[in-house]
């Protein structure tokens, strides 16, 4: 790599000089925040994107933007719908790119979830593990084919994935007391180990997976956190770190946000984001300690035997294998 880049580096920074022309990508999420951002720094470079949203109606308003960067930098936009927290939806959506045919060399997983009351999905999964990896999980491995030589996947996790690990004995809550960040927590950390054993999977063939970490940015992923609970955790965590003579913690735009998503897609070299974890636009390493939830990844979340228990649990779950 030789350009360097880092945690306020932009989409645009990221791209600049970039010609995505003929390269088609899929962008899930895209009716508010990161996936909107997302596709419209890589329609602006000439990507034919599809965006995946559930309401298609709010996505429609939302991507205005997308639209407009798309006919000025030749690229273009194509919606299409999917809800991630029901099965039905999520198999008819791949089902029918799967009849299209058209091959995709980029997939960022990016819709998500965040810290709701307990819920559960169409399919009786609790809400943020089925929507943020199961969903994901089916949508991703059915447009598996699709994938051509040289193309990447690339999953949304979080620093958040350090609130918790994986419970492959109790997956929906039924016997564990629940907790918002600790279901949070489950689902980043699936979404790492899924890009972990999806990469694992398909290397072979040229297609690579990464996990990235967007950073802390202000969007409607938080719509189900009181602000007030917000500012008050930042000032611990600030405090916590003032009194080990770190920086205040730095919470970033929506486009620097976006930056490590088409970082770890488009621009960093293949094998050094293959099965990794990356945030600010380099590949984390690895940390024991939850010291101040900074920088870093679990090793639990990116353990290969790890993931590939999580992956035979996602299969049987969903009812299928891949």
């Amino acid at each position: 790599m030789t350009e360097q880049f880092g945690a306020k580096s932009t989409t645009d920074d990221v791209l600049a000089g970039v010609d995505l022309s003929g390269k088609r990508v899929l962008v899930t999420g895209v009716s508010a925040g990161l996936g909107v951002e997302t596709a419209r720094a890589l329609a602006a470079h000439g990507a034919d994107v599809v965006g995946a949203a559930r309401d298609l109606g709010k996505a429609e308003a939302a991507t205005a933007a997308v639209r407009e960067a798309a006919a000025t930098g030749g690229g273009s936009l194509q919606l299409i719908q999917l809800d991630l927290a029901d099965l039905k939806s999520v198999r008819a959506a791949a089902d029918a790119l799967v009849e299209d045919g058209r091959s995709f060399d980029l997939v960022i997983a990016n819709a998500g979830v965040m810290a709701t009351p307990f819920g559960k999905t169409a399919d009786g999964f609790e809400t943020q593990f089925g929507t943020n990896h199961l969903g994901h999980f089916l949508f991703v491995n059915r447009i598996a084919d699709l994938l051509k030589a040289g193309s990447r996947v690339v999953s949304l996790a979080s620093a958040g994935h350090r609130f918790s690990d994986v419970d492959l004995e109790d997956p929906n809550f039924e016997t564990t007391e629940y907790t918002p960040f600790g279901a949070y927590g489950r689902s980043k950390t699936a979404n790492v180990l899924f890009a972990v054993e999806f990469d694992r999977r398909h290397k072979a063939r040229g297609v690579r997976a990464a996990a990235v970490h967007p950073g802390g940015i202000h969007t409607e992923l938080s719509r189900h956190l009181d602000p007030v609970f917000i500012q008050q955790w930042l000032d611990q965590l600030n405090a916590e770190a003032a009194a080990q003579g770190q920086p205040p913690i730095q919470m970033k735009t929506i486009p620097q946000g976006a930056a490590t998503s088409v970082w770890a897609g488009v621009v960093a070299p293949a094998e050094a984001v293959g099965g990794r974890y990356c945030e600010d636009c380099h590949v984390a390493e690895r940390v024991e300690s939850d010291s101040l939830l900074r920088a870093g990844v679990r090793p639990y979340a990116v353990d290969p035997a790890r993931a590939q228990a999580l992956w035979a649990l996602s299969e049987k779950m969903v009812g299928e294998a891949f």
